[in-house]
Formats: C-alpha cells, structure tokens, sequence
C-alpha cells in the first residue's frame, strides 16, 4: 500500500487566526456581556442591604 500524496494548504498561515484562542466560542461568550458579573453582585448586594435596613426602621413602612 502506497502512501497518499501530503497535500499542504497554501493558504494555512493566512488563516491561523481563525484557530486562536481569542476566537473560541467560549472567549466570544464571556466578552458578550462584559460586566454582566460585576452588575449582577453589586445589584444582589444592593438589594440584600435595602431589605436589611427597610427591616430594621419599625416607622419606614413602604405603602404598596
């Protein structure tokens, strides 16, 4: 059995970018939404802090 012929990509170098990591679906994905994260806790904290004061004050009733 003969080997098959190595047929090499001219074009290889030009697209190497397409293969760093920069391009991976999860690079994309955590770039998609950047602060997303940090707004996420600083909203949980300020809601945690809001229900611990509103709590605390007997006279500050909200009225629905």
């Amino acid at each position: 059995m003969s080997n098959p012929p190595l047929f090499r990509d001219p074009w290889a170098k030009r697209e190497a970018w397409r293969k760093h990591p920069v391009f991976t679906n999860r690079a994309m994905f955590s770039s998609m939404f950047p602060g997303l994260g940090i707004a996420l806790v600083a909203f949980t904290a300020y809601v945690v802090v809001d229900n611990f004061y509103s709590k605390a004050q007997p006279g500050a009733q909200q009225k629905h």
